[in-house]
Order: C-alpha cells, then sequence, then structure tokens
C-alpha cells in the first residue's frame, strides 16, 4: 500500500491544524528492562520531573486535548501516585504487551467518551518519547483528522545490513516514531480484528487497509530506552533552559509580649517567644520565598501579599512559598537547589535542621538533597547578638525554559 508522505509543515501550518480536537493515550506500562535501572524509565526524573510527567506536560501545551489516558503497569501504581501527585489524570493498567495496553486505554477511553465520535482523532504515544514539538503534534493530529491515521516518521539515514547477511536499501525506508494519530473507528476495528502482534498501531491499522500518513519528524523525537538515551536526553533538557540564581534576606524581632514556640521553615522550634510579623513570621520561608520570586525576576514576597492586607495576618508562610513555586512551575522551570543561613544567638537549630529540610523540600516538591539549612550567630555582636531577633539570608538556583520569559507582579 501506498503511504502518503507530509512534510510537517503541510499539517502544522494549515490554518485548521489548531481546530481538530483530540484525546490521548500515553503507554506506560514498561519495566524498562533494557535501561536496567530499579526504577522504570517512566518514573526516572530528567530536571526535577519524572519523564511520564515530562511527556503529559508536553501534550497538556496543545490546544483541544479533551481527555488523556495513561496505560500504567499494575505493579508501579505507588510510582504513578507519587509522579501524579495533586493532578487528576485518568489511567488504566496495561496488558500482556504492548498492543494489548494501548487496547486497554483504548477501551478505558470510550468509558470516559461514551458518545466519542467515530472520526475523533486518537492519538497513541509513548511515554519515552518527551521532545516531540508541539508543531509535529498538531501535524500529526491534524494528517490523521484528513487521512484516517497518520505518524511521525523520519526516514533512515544510516547504511543498514542484516547481521549474517546483504546489505538492505535504505531507500523509501523510514523510522516510525509516536505521536501516532487515527480516527476512533479505525483504531478500534484495527484492534478488534488483529490478526497478527504488531510493534505498532500504525502496523494494525495498515493491515485492515488504512495506510498511514507518514509526517516527517525529528531526530530530537527519540525513545529514551538505554543508559545512553537517558543521557542524552538530560543533555537535550539542559541545553533548552538557562540558569537563573536568586538571593532572599528577611529579618524578624522577637516579641517579647508572647511565648513561644517560635516557627521556622515551617517546623515548630522551642523558644521563650515567638518572632513578631503581619503573618506567622516564618523569617525562614519568607526569605526563601524572596530568594526564589528574585530568580524569576518576580519582585519580592511584599509585592504579592502586602504586609498591610489583612486577609494574610497569622498567615502560614508556606502559603507563600507555595505561591512562587505554582509561578515557577508555570513556566516550565525548575529548582535546583535551595541554600538557607538561619543568624541568631538563640535557639540552637541544630536538632531540628533535617525536619526543616524535609519540610521545605515537601512544600517545594523536591529532593531533600536539594535542600541545605545551616544556622550560624554573630558572635554576640548586632541585634541578633543581642538576642532581639533572627535574621535569614538564601540563595535559591532555578532552571528555565529560554524561550519563557517571566514577567514582574
Amino acid at each position: 500500500m501506498n503511504m502518503e508522505i507530509l512534510a510537517n509543515s503541510e499539517s502544522a501550518h494549515d490554518e485548521n491544524a489548531h481546530s481538530v480536537a483530540f484525546s490521548l493515550i500515553i503507554v506506560a506500562a514498561g519495566t524498562s528492562a533494557r535501561l536496567g535501572h530499579a526504577t522504570p524509565k517512566q518514573y526516572s526524573k530528567i530536571g526535577n520531573k519524572t519523564i511520564l510527567n515530562q511527556c503529559i506536560d508536553r501534550f497538556n501545551s496543545c490546544e483541544n486535548l479533551k481527555n488523556t489516558v495513561v496505560v500504567v503497569n499494575k505493579d508501579h501504581q505507588a510510582l504513578f501516585d507519587t509522579a501524579l501527585k495533586g493532578q487528576e489524570v485518568a489511567y488504566c493498567y496495561g496488558g500482556q504487551d504492548r498492543q494489548d495496553s494501548v487496547y486497554n486505554g483504548l477501551k478505558h477511553l470510550a468509558e470516559i467518551m461514551p458518545d466519542i465520535p467515530p472520526h475523533h482523532v486518537v492519538l497513541v504515544h509513548d511515554a519515552a518519547r518527551i521532545f516531540a514539538s508541539r508543531d509535529e503534534i498538531q501535524a500529526v493530529i491534524h494528517a490523521a483528522a484528513k487521512n484516517k491515521a497518520a505518524t511521525l516518521a523520519m526516514p533512515i539515514a544510516d547504511t543498514l545490513k542484516y547481521k549474517n547477511a546483504d546489505y538492505v536499501d535504505r531507500t523509501d525506508l523510514w523510522a516510525i516514531q509516536t505521536p501516532q494519530g487515527f480516527h476512533y473507528n479505525i483504531l478500534k476495528t484495527a484492534h478488534e480484528n488483529a490478526t497478527m502482534t504488531g510493534t505498532d498501531d500504525t502496523s494494525l491499522v495498515n493491515a485492515i487497509g488504512y495506510p498511514p500518513a507518514l509526517v516527517e519528524g525529528s531526530r530530537r523525537n527519540f525513545k529514551i530506552t538505554t543508559e545512553d538515551d537517558l543521557m542524552q536526553a538530560r543533555q537535550q533538557i539542559l541545553s533548552q533552559n538557562e540558569t537563573r540564581t536568586g538571593q532572599g534576606f528577611d529579618v524578624h524581632a522577637f516579641d517579647t509580649s508572647s511565648k513561644g514556640p517560635l516557627t521556622l521553615c515551617g517546623i515548630d522550634i522551642a523558644h521563650t517567644h515567638k518572632l513578631k510579623g503581619h503573618s506567622d513570621a516564618d523569617v525562614a520561608l519568607h526569605t526563601i520565598t524572596d530568594a526564589l520570586l528574585g530568580a524569576l525576576g518576580a519582585g519580592d514576597i511584599g509585592i504579592h501579599f502586602p504586609p498591610t492586607d489583612p486577609q494574610w495576618k497569622g498567615y502560614d508562610s508556606a502559603h507563600f512559598l507555595r505561591h512562587a513555586v505554582n509561578m515557577l512551575d508555570q513556566t516550565g522551570g525548575a529548582i535546583n537547589n535551595i541554600d538557607l543561613t538561619i543568624i541568631c544567638e538563640a535557639p540552637k537549630l541544630m536538632a531540628y535542621r533535617a525536619a526543616m529540610e524535609e519540610n521545605l523540600a515537601n512544600i517545594c516538591q523536591i529532593s531533600a538533597a536539594r535542600v541545605n539549612v545551616k544556622a550560624t550567630t554573630t558572635e554576640t555582636l548586632g541585634f541578633t547578638g543581642r538576642g532581639e531577633g533572627i535574621a535569614a539570608q538564601a540563595i535559591v538556583t532555578i532552571t528555565v525554559p529560554f524561550q519563557d520569559e517571566v514577567s514582574n507582579g
């Protein structure tokens, strides 16, 4: 059967390319045997996000996405729950092989969309491909709507040879990638009537008379399979980001009219007095919030949460830091590390250090290994040396995509 070959631009830049509604099945049920890690590759982290999260984010940026179904391994439920914490993403369990898994995803999609139109475009994508561009995805969507079946693919550039036989003519040979797109009824029929085990869905659809249009993709859209692939993916993510650093500094006096404990990093610390402030006066969280806002070029904590506003009276300062973290998340960026120094003569903080680091990591949704808390004194000099209050300073380093600009406020 003849397959139509489309340039990416033929679909992605068509005036109707971004108006086609579609749904998505992400295949993430593999065990990653070839990678050889204890953690399946889809739950390995790149740039503070798992490969699965990177994949989901890539498609969430596309217009007219109606539903997403992630097909997961039943044995990976805890890993999936951790990776998708706080996100509502439909999922189902995989089968014996990839073909069974996609079919399970298709059936689950039908449960979510009981009146799914026959010509509704359904994309099938491997979780281990996280670099398909938005234009490439839109090109496949439009080509599938027009041709009933389509896939990203790349012409073979390497010389090919059978292991113990002749060389192969690479003319007209293409490497099939994902995403692959289909009319729902055609993909459903192909799976229901499959008489073969296909390594992807285009082979099943081709077998019932619907050759997929080939949309030329790119070498960037490789599948993470081996350790070398994982290293290449990390380098590719880094190459798309820039590093920024923010500095924070804050002081709070002790409230001599109150009794302790006081709060630092969201942890209650035994002391004679609380700290004085409009909110809960957590000088450590205020400092880190300012540092993160500084790295984002987004002003300071007083702009976002004015101390003159009564709604923030006595407020938990973890809310302020989460607000800054959410701003960073919206850029597609990530926290690299937090380095905090708390300056006071008393209370002594060494016994609380691990708990503070753990709580900061939880608030920021990062590994505790990326958080460092130190405490020091000023050798009885200055207001901290006289026991009048606590100062804190922090440096936060982040990575953000080069193309994203963060506006003040």
